[in-house]
């Protein structure tokens, strides 16, 4: 799936799972505003109605005894307008569906319609007796009859219209409780569908900027957990790294073949250089000029600092060919240092230098390197302390054991390192500003190699300087070289270790 697809897909997602409660709410409010409507328009316009009906009633009960006992045209009419109004009252019923009494009342009004007309004629006759007869035995029980009716209407009325309230309240109960219950569960949904759609996209972009900072590091060979389809944008992304990864361990590749190759070509005519220098200064050709002497020990130096160069780049192009390999073995640790201590105490004597060295009393007695590298690592650290230390100054050498580790310091009292170049010391070919103050002129490859050899027993080497105070190397060695494999005689190499 794309990353538009992807994003697209997550949002609809989040979006319908958020409407769901929203669309409750509004289903809700629907109901109640129908009911409201109803109760409205229905049960309280009929309330009103049968208010009106038993106010109408009490005027045609005060009709009947103005007819009864006035009995005029006028109070015949009267009584007429009284009826045919509570007629037209009872036809309003039927719209709020109180049918029931409504036919009651009806039939109530006709006997009282007839009664009245009967009562009428009696008292216009004069025979008021039979009259009032008539409205005792039938008008007024019709009246009362429609008063009964509107008694039972206004019953159900209120019967029907408290149900109605009571299903109102319960309809926004239940989509209360249904919205309290929808809404946490959306809300659930809508962070897992956020979690996902952030993690399917930050994980890849995490993964990738993992692969770039390995490359920064030097290390080609990995390999982002990326979808390697060319559908979506991470799976191009993930080809076209690999892509790039893949053509720069060519170059890097080819560039140290190309390194170890003229390295190796060149030692042949330097060393021809060398040979007719040495030949020229010892008057093989013929005798020399102090001028020409002194043009010859120029060219000499030249080359022989052009031999050391190309010797660490042979080393250096070695070791990287070997994909770091070790020749490790059992080293007897006092020996290697005091090897060590005999080497360069002449040198301290030369330069006048105070030399020392410590070696701790609960050192183990074997150490498990490969001694020509430990050698090589050791004695870089110590010559290029030496180098930048000047008359009276001070070289001291540290070997103690911690935490299972042998942690080896260099520190000198001489030029120092400023801060912004320290974090590039260990860079191939990078040589600090301070080289005025060395002895002599190194080739930046050195502290690279050391760098090399020391992560490649599965140790450490960090540098701490102050620029006229002196530089500290700290190596930290496991006792054993990781990843040992040993043999039968004793020896034994690391594979794979970088």
């Amino acid at each position: 799936m794309t990353l538009r697809a992807r994003l697209g897909w997550g949002l609809s997602a989040i979006a319908v799972v958020l409407i769901v409660p929203l669309l409750i709410s509004l289903k809700s409010l629907e109901h109640l505003y129908e009911t409201s409507r109803l109760l409205r328009d229905r049960e309280f316009a009929a309330s009103m109605l049968l208010g009106s009906f038993r106010e109408r009633t009490d005027d045609a009960r005060r009709a009947e005894d103005a007819l009864l006992f006035i009995h005029d045209q006028r109070s015949a009419t009267r009584m007429q307008e009284q009826i045919d109004g509570l007629v037209s009252f009872a036809d309003s019923l039927d719209r709020y569906r109180l049918d029931l009494s409504a036919s009651q009342i009806r039939t109530s009004l006709d006997a009282l319609r007839s009664a009245a007309r009967e009562e009428y004629e009696q008292a216009s006759a004069g025979r008021g007796t039979v009259a009032e007869k008539i409205s005792q035995q039938r008008t007024r029980p019709a009246i009362a009859s429609v008063d009964s009716a509107l008694g039972a209407s206004a019953t159900m009325l209120r019967s029907r219209t408290r149900q109605r309230v009571i299903d109102a309240t319960n309809e926004t109960l239940n989509a209360e409780r249904l919205v309290a219950g929808a809404l946490p569960v959306a809300l659930v949904l809508a962070f897992a569908i956020g979690i996902w759609l952030l993690r399917s996209i930050t994980r890849p972009i995490y993964e990738l900027e993992r692969g770039m900072h390995a490359i920064a590091e030097g290390d080609l060979t990995y390999q982002p957990s990326l979808p390697k389809s060319e559908e979506t944008e991470f799976g191009r992304l993930a080809v076209s790294y690999n892509t790039m990864a893949r053509q720069l361990a060519e170059l890097e590749r080819l560039r140290a073949e190309f390194v170890s190759v003229a390295s190796h070509e060149l030692k042949t005519p330097i060393n021809v250089i060398i040979g007719y220098l040495d030949l020229l200064q010892e008057g093989i050709y013929g005798a020399l000029t102090a001028k020409q002497k002194e043009i010859l020990s120029t060219i000499n130096k030249q080359a022989n600092g052009l031999t050391r160069l190309v010797k660490r780049l042979l080393d250096i192009s070695r070791f990287e060919a070997s994909g770091g390999k070790l020749e490790v073995r059992d080293i007897d640790l006092q020996r290697l240092l005091s090897t060590l201590e005999s080497s360069f105490s002449v040198l301290a004597m030369q330069r006048d230098i105070a030399f020392s060295v410590r070696h701790d009393a609960s050192l183990p007695e074997n150490v498990v390197w490969d001694d020509d590298r430990i050698n090589e690592v050791l004695g870089n650290l110590l010559s290029n302390a030496f180098k930048f230390t000047p008359r009276g100054g001070k070289v001291a050498l540290s070997v103690v054991p911690e935490g299972g580790n042998i942690v080896i310091t260099v520190s000198d009292t001489g030029a120092g390192i400023s801060p912004e170049q320290l974090p590039h010391i260990f860079d191939k070919f990078y040589q600090a500003d301070n080289q005025a103050q060395a002895a002599t002129k190194g080739t930046g490859l050195g502290l690279a190699i050391a760098k090399e050899v020391v992560e490649a027993h599965g140790g450490d080497i960090t540098v701490e300087s102050r620029v006229g105070e002196g530089t500290t190397f700290v190596v930290s060695l496991p006792v054993e070289a990781a990843g040992v494999r040993r043999k039968r005689d004793g020896a034994a190499h690391v594979e794979d270790v970088r």
